[in-house]
């Protein structure tokens, strides 16, 4: 079991837990470690399980999805760790709590009725570090539906070189790693290494989160 992903499903729907779990256990390499039927269970569980995903419900009894990926990613930072990928799971595309939970922290979200493949993947793409939303996505849903945090930009915003501020600024806007080297006209592997730099000094889980920290201190347009 120490091999592969270990995986925590939340969800109030027994019968959707049920055939979710049925598909990660179909890969040799995913893990069911537990289970949770509402947000005040699941930060329990993964506080004991401590899973490398955790796939969330966003509407349940108790505590909703988004106040439980909050106690969960606040409680890793507390021990000073990075805590699991958060994958939310909602009915709808691009709605209000797909907005609240990736501002709560989450990786990205999926989709309720997501083809089985297309779910296997996202939890492999977020244990492997990479959101499941593009940052455009992001930019979109945060500017739908949560209004900008005007604020002076955090101090260590400014411990960014010129460079890392440029390929801060394209990543807010929602750039590739391809558009970007384009734009800058340096090679894709460079950009990597700037945005590794990037959320290193900013202390960012993933580009969802670069984009959230540029839309709440205001940075998408002061940095275009």
């Amino acid at each position: 079991m120490s091999d592969g992903i270990r995986v925590v499903l939340v969800d109030d729907q027994v019968m959707f837990r049920r055939g979710v779990s049925m598909i990660v256990r179909s890969q040799p390499d995913l893990h069911v470690v537990g289970e949770a039927g509402d947000g005040e269970e699941a930060v329990a569980v993964v506080e004991r399980e401590r899973p490398d995903v955790v796939l969330m419900d966003v509407r349940m009894p108790v505590l909703d999805g988004v106040q439980a990926t909050e106690r969960i990613l606040a409680a890793a930072a507390r021990r000073g760790e990075r805590g699991p990928r958060i994958i939310v799971v909602t009915t709808f595309d691009l709605d209000a709590d797909a907005a609240a939970a990736i501002r709560a922290g989450a990786s990205g979200f999926v989709l309720k009725d997501a083809d089985p493949d297309f779910l296997i993947a996202a939890i492999r793409t977020v244990h492997a570090g990479t959101a499941v939303v593009a940052a455009s996505a992001t930019r979109a849903l945060l500017e739908r539906f949560e209004p900008a945090r005007q604020r002076p930009a955090p101090p260590e915003f400014g411990t960014l070189t010129a460079r890392e501020r440029d390929v801060f600024a394209h990543a807010a806007k929602g750039l590739s790693n391809s558009e970007i080297a384009r734009t800058e006209f340096v090679s894709e592997a460079t950009v990597k290494t700037h945005i590794s730099n990037v959320l290193t000094k900013l202390s960012l889980r993933d580009r969802v989160q670069l984009v959230v920290f540029a839309y709440e201190n205001d940075l998408v347009d002061r940095t275009a």
